[in-house]
Protein backbone atom coordinates (compact mmCIF):
# COMPACT_ATOMS: atom_id res chain seq x y z
CA UNK A 1 0.00 0.00 0.00
CA UNK A 2 1.33 3.45 -0.90
CA UNK A 3 1.60 6.37 1.88
CA UNK A 4 1.43 9.72 0.79
CA UNK A 5 2.05 12.66 2.83
CA UNK A 6 1.91 16.34 2.99
CA UNK A 7 4.25 18.30 5.26
CA UNK A 8 2.27 21.72 7.34
CA UNK A 9 4.87 24.07 5.67
CA UNK A 10 2.96 26.99 5.66
CA UNK A 11 2.21 28.59 1.94
CA UNK A 12 4.90 25.85 0.24
CA UNK A 13 4.25 22.45 -0.83
CA UNK A 14 6.30 19.63 0.05
CA UNK A 15 4.24 15.51 0.10
CA UNK A 16 6.33 12.34 -0.35
CA UNK A 17 4.82 9.27 -2.06
CA UNK A 18 6.14 5.92 -0.29
CA UNK A 19 5.04 4.17 -3.46
CA UNK A 20 3.96 -0.06 -1.99
CA UNK A 21 7.03 -1.08 -4.42
CA UNK A 22 10.90 -0.30 -4.29
CA UNK A 23 10.13 3.90 -5.10
CA UNK A 24 9.99 6.54 -3.36
CA UNK A 25 8.72 10.09 -4.94
CA UNK A 26 9.19 13.62 -3.25
CA UNK A 27 6.91 16.27 -4.95
CA UNK A 28 8.31 19.84 -4.18
CA UNK A 29 10.21 21.06 -1.67
CA UNK A 30 9.60 23.39 1.56
CA UNK A 31 11.88 23.62 4.17
CA UNK A 32 11.17 26.07 6.61
CA UNK A 33 13.18 27.33 9.61
CA UNK A 34 12.22 25.03 12.11
CA UNK A 35 11.40 22.12 10.57
CA UNK A 36 13.58 21.54 8.23
CA UNK A 37 15.86 18.87 10.21
CA UNK A 38 12.51 17.02 10.92
CA UNK A 39 11.40 16.59 7.75
CA UNK A 40 14.78 16.13 6.25
CA UNK A 41 15.23 13.12 8.79
CA UNK A 42 11.95 11.41 7.99
CA UNK A 43 12.12 11.65 4.32
CA UNK A 44 15.80 10.37 4.38
CA UNK A 45 14.40 7.43 6.66
CA UNK A 46 11.40 6.84 4.26
CA UNK A 47 13.82 6.88 1.54
CA UNK A 48 16.90 4.84 2.66
CA UNK A 49 15.16 1.56 2.00
CA UNK A 50 13.44 2.25 -1.80
CA UNK A 51 15.66 1.15 -4.61
CA UNK A 52 14.40 4.07 -7.57
CA UNK A 53 13.70 7.72 -5.48
CA UNK A 54 12.62 10.87 -7.62
CA UNK A 55 12.06 14.46 -7.21
CA UNK A 56 9.41 16.17 -8.67
CA UNK A 57 9.36 19.94 -9.28
CA UNK A 58 5.83 21.06 -10.37
CA UNK A 59 6.63 24.36 -11.20
CA UNK A 60 10.21 26.83 -10.06
CA UNK A 61 8.09 28.92 -7.46
CA UNK A 62 10.38 29.76 -4.17
CA UNK A 63 7.53 27.95 -1.80
CA UNK A 64 8.60 24.76 -3.85
CA UNK A 65 11.95 24.72 -4.05
CA UNK A 66 12.75 26.10 -0.81
CA UNK A 67 15.48 23.88 1.10
CA UNK A 68 16.48 22.35 -2.18
CA UNK A 69 19.76 22.87 -1.64
CA UNK A 70 19.69 20.92 1.79
CA UNK A 71 17.44 18.41 0.60
CA UNK A 72 19.96 17.57 -2.43
CA UNK A 73 23.23 17.51 0.62
CA UNK A 74 21.35 15.08 2.67
CA UNK A 75 19.78 12.41 -0.27
CA UNK A 76 21.64 13.40 -2.95
CA UNK A 77 19.13 14.05 -5.71
CA UNK A 78 19.84 11.06 -8.59
CA UNK A 79 16.15 11.59 -11.16
CA UNK A 80 14.80 15.42 -11.06
CA UNK A 81 11.70 15.21 -13.01
CA UNK A 82 10.16 18.58 -13.85
CA UNK A 83 8.97 20.50 -17.29
CA UNK A 84 11.45 21.81 -19.26
CA UNK A 85 11.89 25.32 -18.70
CA UNK A 86 14.52 27.98 -18.76
CA UNK A 87 12.80 30.26 -15.91
CA UNK A 88 14.89 32.94 -14.39
CA UNK A 89 14.64 35.45 -10.91
CA UNK A 90 15.85 38.59 -10.42
CA UNK A 91 17.41 37.59 -7.21
CA UNK A 92 18.70 34.52 -7.58
CA UNK A 93 18.73 32.38 -3.92
CA UNK A 94 20.90 29.22 -3.29
CA UNK A 95 18.10 26.89 -3.85
CA UNK A 96 17.07 28.54 -6.98
CA UNK A 97 20.42 28.23 -8.34
CA UNK A 98 20.35 24.21 -6.84
CA UNK A 99 16.83 24.13 -9.02
CA UNK A 100 18.61 25.56 -12.41
CA UNK A 101 21.72 23.25 -11.59
CA UNK A 102 19.35 20.01 -11.56
CA UNK A 103 17.18 21.09 -14.20
CA UNK A 104 19.92 22.16 -16.77
CA UNK A 105 21.91 18.43 -15.62
CA UNK A 106 22.14 14.74 -16.65
CA UNK A 107 19.94 14.30 -13.24
CA UNK A 108 17.24 15.83 -15.06
CA UNK A 109 13.88 14.01 -17.03
CA UNK A 110 11.75 16.27 -18.97
CA UNK A 111 8.24 15.76 -18.13
CA UNK A 112 5.29 16.51 -20.77
CA UNK A 113 2.22 15.33 -22.34
CA UNK A 114 1.73 11.37 -22.63
CA UNK A 115 6.07 10.72 -21.72
CA UNK A 116 7.03 7.58 -20.21
CA UNK A 117 10.13 6.41 -19.07
CA UNK A 118 10.91 2.90 -17.54
CA UNK A 119 10.28 2.57 -13.38
CA UNK A 120 8.30 5.80 -13.68
CA UNK A 121 5.24 4.14 -15.73
CA UNK A 122 6.95 1.40 -17.58
CA UNK A 123 7.71 -2.13 -16.10
CA UNK A 124 10.72 -3.63 -17.04
CA UNK A 125 12.38 -6.79 -15.13
CA UNK A 126 15.50 -5.40 -14.02
CA UNK A 127 16.39 -2.27 -12.17
CA UNK A 128 19.17 0.03 -12.88
CA UNK A 129 20.48 3.54 -11.15
CA UNK A 130 21.70 4.75 -14.21
CA UNK A 131 18.78 5.39 -16.45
Amino acid sequence: MSVVKSFSVGNGDMFYVNHGSDNFTIIDCCLPEGLADSIVVEVKTKQKAKGISRFISTHPDEDHFSGLELLDQHLSIVNFYCVKNSATKDDETDDFKKYCELRDSEKAFYIHKGCTRKWMNLNDETRHFDV
